[in-house]
């Protein structure tokens, strides 16, 4: 799924602009306000980082539990209303103008997983969106479904509802959910959640079947997850005191002591953890990356505690990124090769693979490698077709292969050898972005 972004022209050179009357009358002067604005205490405090130290006089401030804060938010508030007094007016006319140029019904295409549709929408007179699914009728194709959500959203009607932002704002004040993951037997919903501001995010997994929350589960200081291919085993990551993902972990539900188990810890704190599923659900992939390098473990989704394969070593300014396809992980990375192949020029990536059964970084195949105006920058991998990201003549493209020309490619080929499918853009400026598409048998 692409998302294109036109920019468009809207003014009109030959229309008359009258200027109002209210514009030639006497401008009455602002009325002043005497009262000076509250001043927050300040409470020395040094902080120290990197070899420097330094004074913070309102650390005291992230205490927002503290009496002290709570009572000079309040002068804060009380000083911009009384300030902003004679604004009131413009203030309602303002909001009342932006809301009424805002759709009143704010949904997401849905996206076919398994039996589901699941999609998001905003209700109306709502702030926040709600997350819900459907059972996919059978009987119709996927155009079918499409076009009722673009003229109906019947998609949505009578959905089932798996979370909704409004509920949590209202018990809580604030709400920011974080990461959403369905287990693949989508009987559970696994989603952080921050409720304070604080951009720290806690885990919470919630029954779908009886719509609860479970017990005893909830992680603060998570950053990422995913699911075991056995829907009840999940993986997390957690930051350290200085936001960085850090530490990967597993959880069985269903166990009584909801043991939490360390699988592995990133000490070099140059580099963060990240935790992904293939898209077919086999593997699990836990990537250690830096701003240029990339170090990647490779997790059997069916039993996560069998323990973790390395890839690859960390080389500074190489990159991987995997996926699975049918016991061969295909990786988009600038390595170099076993037999010693240049990088090609620029550091552009290239497209390799390898067997499951004898998968190094050193025993890849080259299969596709940038060639003439096309660089490859992304990939998608489905169970018939792979869908490439590109760079073409300096635009954003969108290329289709189909899987039996590439593996059947026995060398390096360029794109235009593996009968590739453009996907139509418009011809002018616009930017493409991969979207969301669980579905590994989808066409």
């Amino acid at each position: 799924m692409a998302m294109v972004q036109r920019a468009t022209r809207a003014a009109s050179i030959t229309k008359t602009h009258l200027l109002p009357v209210s514009t030639f009358r006497r401008r009455q002067p602002r009325r002043t306000y005497a009262q000076t604005p509250p001043a927050a205490k300040r409470v020395p405090f040094t902080v120290s980082a990197h070899g420097k130290s330094w004074v913070d006089p309102y650390h005291w401030m992230r205490k927002t539990d503290d009496p002290d804060f709570m009572s000079y938010l309040q002068q804060e508030n009380a000083y911009a209303e009384a300030f902003m007094e004679d604004t009131q007016e413009m203030q309602r006319t303002l909001y009342t103008e932006m809301v009424s140029r805002i759709p009143s019904r704010i949904s997401t295409p849905p996206e076919r997983w398994g039996p589901w549709l699941y999609s998001q929408y905003i209700p109306e007179g709502k702030e926040f969106p709600v997350l819900c699914r459907k059972l996919a009728n059978e009987n119709k194709g996927w155009i079918s479904t499409i076009t009722n959500h673009l003229q109906k959203a019947s998609v949505l009607q009578k959905a089932e509802i798996l979370l909704d932002w409004n509920e949590i704002a209202e018990n809580y004040g604030y709400v920011h959910v974080g990461t959403c993951r369905i287990s693949p037997d989508h009987n559970f919903l696994a989603y952080t959640v921050d409720v304070s501001g604080s951009e720290e995010f806690t885990l919470q997994v919630k029954d779908l079947k009886s719509g609860h929350i479970l017990p005893n589960l909830n992680v603060n200081g998570v950053a990422s997850l995913e699911w075991a291919g056995n829907g009840h085993t999940l993986l997390y990551t957690l930051i350290d005191q200085q936001q960085r993902p850090y530490r990967l972990q597993c959880v069985q539900l269903g166990s009584d002591q909801m043991d939490h188990v360390e699988l592995f810890t990133e000490y070099d704190s140059n580099f963060c953890l990240d935790i992904a599923r293939t898209k077919d659900g086999k593997f699990i992939t836990l990537n250690s990356n830096s701003r240029t390098s990339s170090e990647v473990y490779i997790i059997n989704a069916t039993n996560p505690y069998t323990g973790l394969t390395k890839f690859c070593n960390r080389v500074s300014g190489v990159q991987y990124f995997l996926e699975h396809h049918h016991g061969v992980f295909y990786v988009l990375t600038n390595a170099l090769t076993s037999n010693g192949m240049e990088l090609p020029e620029g550091g552009f990536y290239y497209l390799a693979r390898g067997r499951v059964e004898n998968f190094q970084s050193t025993n890849l195949q080259k299969i596709i490698v940038p060639s003439g105006d096309i660089f490859l920058k992304d990939m998608d991998m489905f169970n018939e077709h792979l869908v490439l990201y590109v760079n073409k003549a300096g635009s954003s493209c969108i290329c289709s292969l189909p899987m039996k020309s590439i593996v059947n490619c026995e060398k390096p080929k360029d794109i235009e050898d593996l009968s590739p499918w453009f996907f139509p853009l418009p011809s002018d400026m616009c930017s493409v972005a991969p979207g969301s598409n669980h579905d590994f048998m989808n066409a």
